[in-house]
């Protein structure tokens, strides 16, 4: 499927999902931004939730006050729309403080070494760009970011740990995150971040949505605690 179709498909009794490509990237991720978006705000009374991913969106609607029919009409209007090149800049820009290091990211030496480079030179890469919010999932607020530099790419531990702390940002393969909560996990971690990443009682649960930019901006372990990170 080129990446600026849009197909539509049945994924259940009341519900129907829109792929709108097939690939990974930034642009993808910003048709999925906008779609939902868009959606949302036209189609609101008809809805009963959207849930965007990678290329994807599932949209669960009222079978009570528009038909499947109807609903794939207005889909595919607002997809031509969505078809248009999305520009790098789409989406909000969402800066996280980063304490890196030896002690907030405890594979930050072997992800350096396995990758012929400095743990510095893994932090400058890791910081140096921005990336886009692709899905939320396995856990809440858990948001996957990408892409990282091919050159500080590292697959998942082979022994996934038992025990994450609260913040820690990881990398696995080309992606990275923080985790929002303590829970097992295999990304390798090279840093820890204070911000509280998902609040289940906050009016807005994350600081960050699908198709989202994100900046990391490093910091000390001063002010990772001054900021609220747990020790």
């Amino acid at each position: 499927m080129p990446d600026d179709s849009v197909r539509i498909k049945v994924a259940g009794e009341n519900a129907l999902i829109v792929y709108l490509g097939n690939t990974l990237s930034s642009t993808v991720a910003g048709r999925v931004k906008q779609m939902t978006q868009q959606l949302s705000e036209c189609l609101a009374d008809q809805l009963v939730d959207l849930v965007p991913s990678y290329a994807s969106i599932l949209v669960i609607y009222r079978s009570d006050r528009i038909r499947a029919d109807e609903l794939r009409k207005h889909i595919e209007e607002i997809g031509k729309a969505a078809s248009e090149p999305m520009t790098t800049e789409a989406g909000r820009l969402v800066t996280l403080p980063v304490w890196y290091g030896a002690e907030a990211g405890p594979d930050l030496k072997a992800l350096a070494e396995s990758n012929g480079l400095t743990p510095d030179e893994v932090v400058q890469r890791h910081h140096a760009r921005e990336y886009r919010v692709y899905a939320v999932g396995f856990a809440p607020g858990f948001a996957y970011l990408g892409e990282v530099d091919e050159a500080i790419a590292r697959p998942r531990l082979a022994t996934p740990r038992q025990h994450v702390p609260t913040g820690s940002v990881g990398i696995a393969d080309r992606q990275t995150a923080v985790y929002p909560a303590e829970s097992p996990g295999g990304w390798n971690l090279i840093g820890r971040c204070p911000v509280r990443i998902f609040d289940p009682m906050a009016a807005v649960t994350m600081p960050m949505a699908v198709g989202d930019r994100i900046q990391f901006e490093p910091i000390s372990r001063t002010d990772y605690l001054e900021l609220g990170g747990t020790p």
